[in-house]
């Protein structure tokens, strides 16, 4: 199974933003738990998840639609 384009979007972010899963979730009102599930995959974000973790790591751009495209920051 491929990788979550969004998953993949937000953790290339998460890369490029130097910030630690700690202080996206306090930026957001989430767990560090939660975070660290979406940014690796294993959980899928709801639009309201991905719309704020974008909002905290910079994203401007939609999420690709597949692994092929790369997301703008």
């Amino acid at each position: 199974m491929a990788p979550n384009p969004q998953c993949a979007a937000l953790a290339a972010a998460k890369e490029k933003s130097g910030l630690s899963y700690a202080q996206i979730a306090t930026k957001i009102g989430d767990t560090e738990d939660r975070v660290i599930a979406i940014c690796t995959g294993s959980q899928k974000p709801t639009s309201s998840e991905f719309n704020n973790l974008a909002k905290a790591l910079g994203i401007t751009s939609e999420a690709p639609h597949d692994s092929a495209h790369a997301t703008v920051a």
